[in-house]
């Protein structure tokens, strides 16, 4: 370990000998925030880059001589600047963007992600602003990502309630979310129109649904990577908000300000918001027949210590609460994560950077329902990883390390009253390469991670890659391959329409499950998936473009919670030769399957200063096989639409109107063939069945045969934004979810026939100052 990690640090070094670079980093004037993909070129010449997260870049290996440095990015001026380069040289040169005039409405971004997806492969990936979420109606008085993530292509939402997402046939667990490099095991809350995220405080979210590149691993299906600001390095600044869902607070600023000679900085940045639904519900809804018990608070703090030249570490920490009480037919709900982390930029003296993060996690969700059981489940652990960038030319070699140390802990009571635990620690070690070519007009990205799972002593071998062919200035085809693989399994009642309680759990070489799956042996429960993503992006104007993908994943081996448990595998009755043998299917707490799901995804994006439009049109199929048969399970949609629009008017584009309508056909589900009464047989066969009275038993038809209705939504907000001084802002909203009251189901009773509906026509209102 100690030699490979000397190895890395060694390789800092290798920058091409006496070339020439320019590197820097781009600021904002006004707050010395980082802009990220700003596009930074050698005007005149092949040479440019767009700049990352941290606002840094890097050009080199061109020949010496005078260039002229162009920097554009929408909504700022142009910045040019003539430039000298010597034999050998290393220019840094840090710049200061000044915004262009300002209205009172967020400038646009489409231009500059349009202008970057011709540099960046970007298969299967939505890279996500602040600026584009608060386009979207500001529902409960304020806009968040789960709304926006709602309307991307290829993901499937349960609604308003219920706070879960599937992207493209993968499973919840199936899901990476990442916080600055911490691991975060559920990012949303039980009232589906909240994430865990303010939105004020997010940098950029990469969302990847499918064939992610070697940076990432340990999840089958998808990434979402989100990155916070840093804060505000020049005044100190905030958001007050309020309205009839709950209120926010964001604040800012700096603790140390860069002075002459010392370009050194120091900011805080913090949030806070909270639900109090549970409550104003009651008095702003009387309509409703019971108040909605969602309560929520989301703590996030940040502590960022920049160099002034590139370098930076910060320091974060979150608490997210969440909690559900008594909701109707439901039972009690609760959830608590929190954890703490730091990660760090290093910008060297070579055509290299250093990135590093270490974090801590822990998670913990309990569900009491009618049956009495107290279920729960809990994961905790720490992730930390070590990457380095080298920059050759257009070309980059990137490269690192990544450990992951976690226990789960798991009770959960199954419908036939059998219950299924674990308590284990288990640990990953991973590596990765990866190394993006730009020749021609193609874009190549190759690269490959290897990961050892210490729970069953084995390494998985993952080559990925993407590529891009720039055909015309506005005509692109990609595409995108990889092998991924997976420890972790969720687990849940497939029998329950609607269920809130997703635990987590390891799949480790002691977990009771088959020896066999179809016949053929099973060497160890490692999940392992293959994915292919097809696609074409074509910008039909100058502010009107299009993507479509077409994608494929092959789940081949996956682990699941057995629905088939019906004994109790310690009888030796039920075991091999005794007197009542049963098959391993209906013994064991899990089961192996395999599984597929495919599909195209469409996407139109029309974005002018007064004027945004977004659409898109998903068409899926998600297959999953056991021992018994072959089935789709619970969120397998076939065609998801979502159409949105924001306008703009008044001089200042002061005034906006948005509206947001969803459509999804209905999720599978499994339904009641029977009922019955269940005598339970406390005293063994010499009960008297004639005179104990038993409990209602459900026979159960065909796994997931049958259709919930389909569900759409419309929304509509309306916001009006005032002056108030020089820099602050107060911003009124009203707005209005699920405006012609669409009856969308949430959640059906089998016993007592009871529906429950998601939620009803609501109007609501809010405030916002910015300071």
């Amino acid at each position: 370990m100690k030699r490979v990690l000397i190895l890395l640090l060694m390789t800092l070094g290798l920058s091409p000998i006496m070339a020439q670079t320019v590197k820097g980093t781009l600021t904002d004037s006004e707050t010395g925030e980082a802009i990220p993909f700003a596009n930074v070129v050698l005007d005149g010449t092949r040479y440019g880059v767009a700049t990352d997260l941290n606002g840094f870049y890097l050009i080199n290996k061109m020949p010496a001589g005078e260039y002229t440095l162009r920097v554009r990015f929408v909504g700022y001026k142009e910045y040019r600047e003539q430039i000298t380069l010597n034999k050998g040289q290393t220019l840094v040169k840090n710049i200061v963007l000044e915004s262009e005039a300002k209205t009172l409405a967020d400038v646009t971004v489409t231009d500059n992600r349009i202008e970057e997806r011709k540099i960046q492969t970007q298969v299967s990936v939505e890279k996500i602003s602040a600026t584009q979420i608060q386009q979207m109606p500001a529902i409960g008085g304020t806009t968040d990502l789960a709304q926006y993530l709602q309307v991307l292509p290829g993901i499937s939402s349960t609604g308003d309630q219920g706070g879960q997402l599937y992207i493209r046939g993968g499973s919840m667990i199936q899901n990476l979310c990442l916080l600055d490099g911490l691991i975060v095991y559920n990012p949303f809350h039980s009232i589906g129109l909240y994430s865990i995220f303010e939105t004020d405080i997010i940098l950029n979210a990469d969302i990847y649904s499918g064939g992610f590149g070697a940076e990432y691993g340990g999840r089958l299906s998808s990434v979402m990577d989100i990155t916070t600001r840093d804060g505000n390095k020049k005044r100190h600044s905030g958001k007050l908000g309020l309205n009839t869902f709950g209120a926010n607070i964001v604040l800012e600023g700096p603790l140390k300000k860069e002075k002459a000679g010392d370009p050194s900085t120091v900011t805080y940045l913090f949030s806070a918001k909270n639900s109090f639904l549970s409550k104003s519900s009651n008095v702003v809804y009387p309509y409703l027949k019971q108040s909605l018990p969602f309560d929520f608070t989301d703590l996030y703090g940040k502590l960022s210590i920049n160099s002034g030249s590139g370098s930076k570490i910060n320091l974060f920490g979150f608490r997210f609460d969440d909690q559900v009480n008594g909701y109707q037919t439901l039972a009690d709900y609760h959830w608590l994560n929190y954890g703490v982390g730091t990660n760090f930029m290093l910008v060297t003296g070579s055509s290299s950077i250093l990135e590093g993060h270490v974090a801590y996690s822990d998670y913990l969700i309990n569900f009491h329902d009618a049956s009495g059981h107290n279920n729960h489940s809990g994961i905790n652990g720490y992730n930390m990883g070590l990457d380095i960038t080298n920059f050759i030319g257009t070309n980059r070699l990137r490269y690192g390390l990544a450990f992951e140390g976690f226990a789960t802990n798991y009770l959960y009571f199954n419908p036939y009253g059998l219950d299924i635990t674990q308590d284990q620690n288990t640990f990953s070690l991973s590596g990765y390469i990866t190394y993006k070519i730009a020749t021609g007009k193609w874009l190549i990205d190759p690269g490959v991670r290897y990961i050892y799972y210490n729970a069953f002593n084995a390494g998985s071998f993952e080559p990925r890659i993407s590529a891009k062919f720039n055909a015309t200035d506005v005509l692109r085809f990609k595409m995108a391959s990889g092998i991924y693989s997976q420890i972790f399994l969720d687990s849940r009642s497939d029998n329950d329409i609607v269920n809130l309680f997703n635990g987590i759990l390891t799949g480790c070489p002691d977990l009771k499950k088959p020896n066999t799956f179809l016949n053929n042996p099973v060497g160890n429960s490692l999940q392992k998936a293959q994915h292919l993503i097809v696609g074409v992006e074509y910008d039909f104007a100058e502010h009107l473009t299009t993507n479509c993908e077409f994608y494929f994943k092959n789940f081949s081996q996956l682990l699941n919670a057995n629905r088939n448990k019906m004994f109790d595998p310690d009888d030796p009755a039920y075991r091999p030769g005794g007197a009542y043998e049963k098959p391993e299917y209906l013994l064991t707490d899990y089961i192996i399957e395999k599984g597929k799901a495919y599909g195209v995804d469409f996407s139109l994006c029309y974005d002018i200063d007064w004027l945004y439009v977004w659409a898109t049109y998903s068409l899926g199929w998600v297959f999953r096989t056991d021992e018994i048969q072959t089935y789709t399970p619970h969120y397998d949609r076939r065609h998801t639409i979502n159409l949105l629009t924001t306008v703009r008017l008044g001089e200042q584009n002061q005034w906006e109107i948005s509206g947001r309508w969803s459509y999804g056909s209905g999720f599978p589900y499994t339904q009641t063939q029977g009922m019955y009464e269940e005598i339970a047989f406390r005293d063994d066969i010499t009960t008297d069945y004639t005179r104990v009275n038993g409990e209602y038993g459900v026979v159960y038809g065909d796994l997931y045969a049958g259709r919930l209705p389909s569900y759409h939504r419309l929304d509509i907000s309306g916001k009006r934004k005032f002056s108030v001084g020089k820099r602050s802002i107060l911003e009124i909203n009203v707005s209005v979810t699920n405006v012609y009251n669409r009856n969308n189901i949430f959640y059906f009773d089998r016993l007592t026939f009871n529906r429950v509906d998601q939620l009803p026509i609501m109007w609501s209102t809010g405030l916002n100052f910015r300071f």
